[in-house]
């Protein structure tokens, strides 16, 4: 038997929120072990950008814009063996406080490089790596900009 019919998908939005600290934000929901982005599901007929806005809503409280789409990324699910997760990802900004609402049991700031939260497959697979990448060319920019 071939694991593509034994494996099932769950479709998801992802945010991407940083602080002021460049802190990246993760939640965690009720009856699970992992922490991971911010969103969800996508609901019948929803795009995944209004569903990034929408899970972005109920679970921190906060409106939020998308200020870039980085794409499609394909992991392993975090709470539900025997499924892969693909999620569209989307760095966000938020607008207030975020707030635990929702399903959320848990949500904290962390560096981008924590390594003592245990993290969900696309967090720790997808992007942190990116945030990292990211963080760092923004330095880089801005030390270019002072000097120059």
């Amino acid at each position: 038997m071939s694991d593509n019919l034994t494996t099932k998908t769950i479709r998801v939005a992802a945010a991407i929120i940083f602080n002021d600290d460049q802190q990246l934000l993760l939640v965690r929901k009720r009856n699970t072990r992992f922490f991971m982005q911010v969103g969800g599901k996508l609901e019948a007929n929803e795009s995944s950008e209004a569903a990034i806005i929408r899970e972005t809503f109920e679970e921190t409280g906060c409106h939020s814009h998308i200020v870039q789409s980085l794409g499609r990324f394909e992991t392993q699910a975090a709470n539900e063996p025997d499924h892969s997760l693909i999620a569209d990802v989307y760095v966000l900004q938020l607008e207030g406080q975020p707030q635990i609402q929702a399903e959320i049991a848990q949500m904290k700031w962390i560096s981008v490089d924590d390594q003592h939260t245990p993290l969900a497959p696309l967090t720790r697979e997808i992007v942190l790596p990116w945030c990292v990448n990211y963080l760092a060319s923004r330095e880089t920019e801005a030390a270019a900009t002072q000097t120059g």
